[in-house]
């Protein structure tokens, strides 16, 4: 069995994959503080009520955007499953070509959904990622990934909205019926659902505009979407054609498969 683990910046989302397959999911919050005894305890609870054993486990495979708790996570794959795993970081094969400034720089969320988006669908396309951070990732016809657009994620802009406006109250993002709110709950639902509709759709746009100035047909470009909150948006937007929550997963057991010995 192949143990997938995606460290995000606020969720850790484990995966099990059995002959190509994916079995089994499980969400842990991202917190610093978390010992590697914890995370041992964590997998052998998850392991026993699914009935599998550490043993099952013949190889590991993580990305992270949270450095700060990978010293535990690592310790403790090492202590509990005695394997080493194989992190996704500069010099792992991708079958990419990364045309950005610095190849480095990039995210390994946004290689593995690259990755995964690239085998599963055909390129050119537009993966957007609804994470912490919104992501919009352009790969070519050709496999080269040519670009990244970054900003806010909507739990981030709620927070933001809370924090900084002092009568405005947490609420939960769900889609309202009207974009003119009656109350000040749906008006902020509103603005973050609906606003971020026309944000995606407008550089969605101005990505496939810039991706046809460089030789690609527009009506080609596919644009898939995964994250938490992707369905929430996608089902709203003109441009997005697949939503596929498990795509970080996919894209971590190809890294898997390309890069074992």
């Amino acid at each position: 069995m192949l143990l997938v683990i995606d460290v995000g910046n606020t969720n850790i989302v484990t995966g099990i994959y059995q002959n190509h397959k994916l079995e089994h999911v499980w969400r842990l919050t991202t917190n610093k503080e978390r010992t590697s005894d914890e995370f041992g305890v964590f997998y052998i609870t998850m392991f026993q009520n699914e009935g599998i054993k550490i043993s099952d486990i013949s190889d590991i495979i993580i990305s992270s955007v949270a450095p700060n708790v990978m010293y535990s996570l690592l310790h403790s794959i090492r202590k509990f499953f005695n394997l080493e795993p194989l992190l996704v970081e500069p010099g792992i094969k991708t079958g990419l070509n990364i045309k950005i400034d610095n190849p480095k720089e990039l995210g390994a969320d946004i290689i593995v959904n690259a990755v995964g988006a690239k085998e599963k669908y055909k390129t050119p396309l537009i993966v957007v990622d609804f994470g912490t951070a919104t992501t919009l990732c352009a790969i070519n016809s050709k496999n080269d990934v040519l670009g990244v657009t970054i900003c806010p994620g909507v739990r981030v802009s709620a927070d933001a909205l809370t924090t900084k406006a002092a009568k405005l109250p947490n609420i939960q993002i769900t889609k309202p019926k009207n974009v003119l709110g009656k109350n000040t709950v749906d008006s902020m639902q509103a603005g973050l659902v609906y606003g971020f509709v026309g944000k995606i759709d407008y550089l969605v746009n101005k990505i496939k505009d810039e991706m046809a100035e460089q030789g690609e047909k527009r009506e080609k470009i596919s644009v898939i979407a995964t994250g938490g909150l992707s369905r929430l948006i996608a089902t709203e937007s003109h441009e997005i054609n697949e939503i596929d929550s498990m795509l970080t997963l996919d894209g971590l057991r190809l890294l898997h498969e390309k890069n074992k010995k």
